[in-house]
């Protein structure tokens, strides 16, 4: 009886101590968040930068969950927390979320820093390009309609095909907008995912794409970017867009990603790009040889 007893205690006291053990273990873990990005290479490469700087830099845990969808679905993830942060863009975030008409590329940062605060977010500090909307083609169509503008394009686009990203179709800076700048109007505009617009432009399914003016695919097909004569599309300077309440629990993040300011350039943007799109490397591989190349990773 004695030695049941003894036992008894002793497997208590076992008990107990690893629950304390659990305890310690939670209450010294910093925790876990949870970074996404839109459906992109750009977008996607830019969230493993992002996640790979913030684990090197903080204890924290970074789930990534990439390549959920368009601007809307990774904003509205962003505002119900099913994520904590993700890249986004100044001119997107002003024009697209807020519907507001944007200036410069400084007014437009100042906007959008502003802006986000309505809802509790925070857009840190920008990586240090522009990856504004354009409109491309291929040499063979530039050439057989004399194509250097966009108002150059009005004249014949009547007689031509776009082939757009499906939310490019609707979005206040995107087709829409053009349509009301500059009276431009296809034959038939084509949603489509980002992914095989150019491959459709190549094989001549469509005569013109929307563009980001960082893709990788812009130099590898020799495209011809049109000049955007009447300034219409704004300016869309890349950066961390997080949620205030992460970064009142966790300030370590901001000095993290804080880390990456001006680091990236619109054409290391389209090389990195490229390496995705052209070479076939997966966008975590090439984030982590970036960040190890420009000796950015403190482990």
């Amino acid at each position: 009886m004695k030695f049941k007893k003894s036992w008894m205690i002793g497997m208590a006291s076992t008990v107990l101590a690893v629950s304390l053990v659990g305890c310690s273990s939670d209450k010294g873990s910093k925790g876990t968040i949870t970074i996404g990005s839109k459906n992109f290479t750009e977008n996607i490469l830019l969230a493993h930068i992002m996640a790979d700087v913030i684990e090197d830099q903080t204890d924290l845990k970074v789930e990534r969950k990439v390549n959920l969808g368009g601007s809307n679905v990774a904003w509205k993830a962003l505002l119900n927390n099913d994520i904590q942060l993700y890249p986004d863009y100044t001119g997107t975030i002003v024009a697209n979320y807020y519907q507001e008409k944007t200036g410069t590329a400084d007014e437009t940062l100042k906007q959008t820093q502003e802006l986000v605060k309505k809802d509790n977010v925070v857009f840190t500090k920008p990586f240090g390009f522009n990856n504004t909307y354009t409109l491309a083609v291929t040499q063979d169509t530039a050439s057989k309609y004399k194509l250097k503008t966009f108002s150059d394009l009005v004249k014949v686009a009547p007689d031509l095909i776009l082939g757009c990203e499906f939310e490019f179709k609707d979005r206040p800076d995107g087709y829409p907008g053009i349509n009301q700048t500059y009276g431009m109007n296809f034959k038939e505009v084509k949603g489509m995912d980002h992914g095989i617009m150019y491959r459709s432009l190549t094989d001549k399914n469509v005569d013109v794409v929307d563009a980001f003016s960082t893709d990788g695919q812009i130099k590898v097909n020799n495209l011809v970017i049109l000049e955007d004569d009447k300034g219409f599309f704004p300016p869309y300077h890349a950066g961390p867009l997080v949620r205030q309440d992460t970064l009142s629990q966790y300030p370590e993040v901001e000095k993290a990603l804080d880390t990456l300011e001006g680091k990236i350039t619109e054409d290391v943007m389209q090389q990195l790009n490229a390496k995705v799109d052209s070479e076939g490397l997966k966008e975590e591989t090439v984030a982590m040889d970036f960040l190890k190349e420009q000796g950015l990773l403190k482990k």
